[in-house]
């Protein structure tokens, strides 16, 4: 398991791997909350949850450029892409995967901000065992994981960003909750957390 983030905390990923790294995943993961109790198991609870993943690029001046999410799975130059909606969280390990093949991001791309969101509305008392985590995508070992499974009220999360700093990425665990169905309802909280 890669090491633990806490909520603001941020290092640097060449650090973490212990080299420089081509290619990450972001990998999403979460469960349904089991009903609890005798009558929790008979009436109710558990059923689906639509978690969504997306990436939105900002560049040195704090404009987005770009935006990888479930209706477009790859960023216009190709450098990042999601493999695609997972519509229950049914199953082990990643639910959602976002690929970033960091040679290939764009000079200009400052920030990289992975937001998730619950498209059905469904709040986050509905899941739990919610992780992020970064992969070193060429030996698939676990780098970084960051614990999402603070259960409220939220229908969205700004998970983490990764920003340039020369030839190397910092990774900061963010964690800030809202309200939203896309990526696009969080661009307010995105924009607080560029430099």
């Amino acid at each position: 398991m890669g090491l633990s983030l806490s909520k603001g905390q941020s290092v640097s990923l060449e650090k973490t791997a212990g080299g420089s790294m081509e290619v990450i995943i972001m990998g999403l993961g979460w469960d349904v909350t089991k009903p609890k109790g005798l009558l929790g198991r008979l009436f109710g609870g558990g059923g689906n949850i639509d978690l969504d993943a997306s990436c939105v690029l900002f560049d040195n001046s704090g404009q987005m450029i770009d935006s990888i999410w479930f209706r477009q799975l790859q960023s216009k130059d190709g450098s990042i892409r999601h493999t695609g909606d997972n519509l229950t969280g049914a199953g082990d390990g990643d639910d959602e995967q976002i690929i970033v093949e960091l040679t290939k991001v764009p000079g200009n791309i400052k920030h990289l901000f992975f937001v998730v969101n619950s498209f059905t509305g469904q709040t986050f008392e509905s899941v739990e065992n919610a992780f992020c985590r970064v992969l070193d995508a060429k030996s698939n070992k676990e780098l970084l994981r960051y614990d999402l499974s603070a259960q409220g009220s939220h229908t969205s999360q700004l998970m983490m960003n990764l920003t340039r700093s020369g030839n190397d990425w910092n990774v900061q665990a963010i964690g800030a909750t809202s309200t939203g169905h896309t990526f696009h309802d969080l661009m307010p909280l995105m924009q607080q957390h560029l430099d």
